[in-house]
Order: structure tokens, then C-alpha cells, then sequence
């Protein structure tokens, strides 16, 4: 006897989206103070070198920096939506929390020397890490 299909819409729920729109409005209009103020109020797209695990929601993975071979420069790449990140970064994504961002740049700020957010547009901007600390703890 066959069983019954599950229509796989009941009771499941929406996808996590990947995005942030005040901060995508705020980089559209390049308005520094609704940049700060989307950041200290929702999450900020972050590529990741390794996911986190599935079981512990503290996890959130690695956060993957660039370093520029030549000068050795490292650069903390956020975006607004997931869907601006580049393919050619590595594919897993998480949602860091304004919170979490600022942990992460304490304790890696002096490591850092720009952060770019959307570096692949629709509407790049640029900062350094202690603008963007100072952004959060506004």
C-alpha cells in the first residue's frame, strides 16, 4: 500500500533570509549615520571559512578575512545580503549580530585595517574597524 506524500509547505517555516534591508537602504543613500544605526540594530552578513555547528546555536563558524598577498593588509568583507557576497568567496554565510560583530572586531580589530561592506556593490562603502566599532557602541 503506498503511503501518503507530505505536502512539504505544511508546517515548515520560511527560509532564513541571508539580509539585512536597513543596512542595503542605509549603503544605497552612503548616510554614515543610518549605516551605524542599521548596524546596531540587526544582523550583518558575514562569509565564513568554516560553518558552525547545526546543534549549537552559539556557533556561528569561522569568519573569513581577506589578506592581500602583497601588503598583507587584512580586510573583514560584510554585506548587507547575501546574495551581493561574490562566488568567488567561500559559499557558507552566517548572520552575525550586532553583538557579535563588535566581539569579533575587539578582539581582532588591531589585525584588521578596512572593512568593506558590499565590496561588490550594488553600493560599496568602506570603513575602518574602529569606525565600526565606534558605530556599534554608539
Amino acid at each position: 500500500m503506498a503511503g501518503k506524500k507530505r505536502d512539504a509547505r505544511k508546517g515548515s517555516k520560511a527560509p532564513l533570509e541571508f539580509r539585512n534591508p536597513q543596512l542595503g537602504d542605509a549603503l544605497q543613500t552612503q548616510d554614515m549615520a543610518a549605516v551605524a544605526f542599521a548596524l546596531r540594530h540587526g544582523p550583518t552578513v558575514v562569509p565564513l571559512m568554516k560553518p558552525g555547528q547545526r546543534d549549537n546555536p552559539l556557533d556561528v563558524g569561522e569568519v573569513w578575512t581577506y589578506r592581500d598577498a602583497t601588503t598583507g593588509d587584512v580586510a573583514l568583507l560584510l554585506f548587507s545580503d547575501a546574495a551581493h557576497k561574490p562566488e568567488s568567496l567561500p559559499s557558507a554565510v552566517a548572520l552575525q549580530s550586532p553583538a557579535a560583530l563588535r566581539a569579533f572586531l575587539g578582539a581582532h580589530g588591531t589585525a584588521i585595517t578596512t572593512v568593506f561592506f558590499d565590496i561588490a556593490g550594488p553600493n560599496p562603502m568602506q570603513a575602518t574597524p574602529d569606525d565600526v566599532i565606534a558605530a556599534l557602541d554608539a
